[in-house]
């Protein structure tokens, strides 16, 4: 029987060490995968028994034994870029600890993702540290195969969502100098490929391998590409010269790039990201997507699943999110909240599936028939659809002014929201069993469209706490009188009619 390849993934809770690890689950048997994390419980529900989960930190030599002992192939994802000023001096330490530790167990390969850009005096500060890491790495005697990206383009990469906030919420753009500043980007996907197939790279001599997609374009290119495919008309003005620092507040107060990341990382945008080398193309069996399909592919993956990883989930960035209007994933704008209760889910999810038509919202009535009719002085449904039958749902049917788009009894119910709206909006209640009851999750989903689609969000996220939270407090009241309804009749559904949405 042919042995198992112990693989070593560090940086697991970032944004491509979380994709990757996802798709090296899935090459089957042959590898034996191992996640390093300096806190395993951050992946270890996220992952569960399936992988191996360790605690290591690169910053301390002594707990990078056992992560590293027995390991053929180690991934380095590792950067300080969201710590302190000495983010070099920290990224120095790490990638010397590593290699010696890699050194030391006698790891055969390490494959590591660093930036492309000309090394030269003019490179930035956070490119020339990428650059050192990868060569301090080779101190390891291991082969190290280095790849070398510019933009990345997904839901979640940080060069990404910063470009997609900006053009979002700037329908006129003053433009730095950098935004002229030539890169190629490339699709996450194109970069999780290149890492899988370092897996069955021949042995050798370390090497450096330069990534990029087919198109070299301006940032100004991409916003407005990327403005295109969202149809959005946006005015980009530039202007001669905008400082380092000026530049990383502004983008502080307009995307999701913290100024201490945005001044560092505005001063590696001066820097030409393009690919000068080509040996990636004959080295792999890989022809990367252009910018059009890259941009359209991630637009899309959100249409299926919320991105499965964000930058703002690695550990490393440490800042807490903001929270007014919810949380922000991708292009979404998120409200989520969750009740527990006592109940069976079969009994939670019965009030969740007569919602809308007669049975109405659960709590302030009188605030949805308004929103009705407003709806209906705009040419759009309003309530008066009502619903196909008081119980019974499927796919496809119409609720007052949504559309149900996914049903799972009794776990999940998604509504697509065909009322007037300035972007997408979904309702979605989600029914998870425990030990001693259940928890109903109610998640309201809003993919604005431009300025104009902002402005309406954060404009009414007030009322969606008064609104929202009494109406999963009632279908949770509702829960309970139905579970108490079939106990005391002896039947498992829940025949009776909801009264609690009479309160409103």
């Amino acid at each position: 029987m042919k042995a198992l390849r112990k693989i070593l993934i560090t940086g697991g809770t970032g944004y491509v060490g979380g994709r990757l690890i996802a798709l090296l689950r899935n090459r089957g048997s042959e590898l034996d995968l191992r996640l390093m994390v300096r806190k395993p419980e951050y992946l270890r529900d996220r992952i569960g028994a399936e992988c191996e989960i360790v605690a290591g930190d690169v910053s301390r030599p002594d707990t990078l034994t056992t992560p590293l002992s027995g390991v053929d192939t180690a991934f380095y994802l590792i950067h300080s870029m969201g710590s302190g000023q000495d983010f070099e001096d920290q990224d120095r330490i790490a990638a010397r600890n590593f290699a010696l530790a890699a050194k030391l167990q006698g790891v055969r390969r390490i494959v590591y993702l660093g930036g492309l850009g000309k090394h030269d005096e003019s490179l930035s500060k956070h490119l020339r540290s990428r650059h050192e890491v990868g060569e301090i790495l080779k101190e390891s005697g291991a082969q190290v195969i280095e790849y070398r990206a510019s933009i990345v383009i997904g839901s979640g990469s940080l060069s990404f969502e910063l470009i997609r906030a900006l053009v979002q919420k700037l329908p006129v753009m003053i433009c730095p100098q950098w935004v002229s500043t030539q890169a190629q980007p490339i699709a996450v996907e194109d970069v999780l490929a290149y890492l899988c197939y370092s897996l069955d790279h021949p042995d050798g001599v370390s090497k450096v391998y330069e990534i990029g997609g087919p198109d070299q374009v301006s940032y100004g290119d991409l916003m407005r590409e990327y403005a295109r495919q969202r149809g959005l008309k946006r005015l980009m003005i530039p202007v001669p010269f905008l400082s380092a620092r000026l530049s990383s507040l502004w983008l502080g107060l307009v995307t999701p790039v913290y100024a201490t990341i945005g001044r560092k990382l505005v001063e590696s945008l001066k820097n030409p990201t393009v690919v000068n080398d080509d040996s990636a193309l004959e080295a792999f069996p890989l022809r990367p997507m252009s910018l059009e399909s890259a941009i359209q592919r991630a637009l899309s993956r959100e249409d299926q699943e919320f991105a499965n990883t964000r930058w703002q989930d690695a550990v490393s960035s440490s800042m807490a999110p903001r929270r007014f209007g919810g949380e922000q994933f991708g292009s979404r704008l998120v409200d989520c909240r969750t009740i527990s209760l006592n109940s069976t889910p079969k009994h939670a999810f019965a009030p969740i599936q007569r919602i809308g038509g007669k049975t109405g919202w659960y709590y302030g009535g009188s605030l949805w028939r308004i929103r009705g009719f407003m709806d209906l002085m705009v040419g759009g449904p309003g309530l008066r659809r009502g619903r196909r039958h008081p119980v019974e749902l499927n796919v496809g049917d119409t609720l007052d002014c949504w559309r149900v788009e996914k049903l799972d009894a009794p776990r999940v119910l998604r509504l697509y929201a065909e009322m007037r709206l300035p972007g997408r909006a979904w309702l979605e209640f989600t029914v998870t069993p425990k030990d001693d009851g259940c928890n109903i999750t109610q998640t309201a989903m809003f993919d604005p469209v431009g300025l104009i689609g902002l402005c309406y969000w954060y404009s009414i996220w007030p009322l969606h706490q008064f609104v929202f939270a009494g109406m999963l407090r009632r279908i949770g009241e509702a829960a309970i009188l139905c579970q108490q309804s079939s106990a005391t009749t002896n039947d498992t559904t829940c025949a009776m009619p909801v009264t609690v949405a009479a309160k409103t």
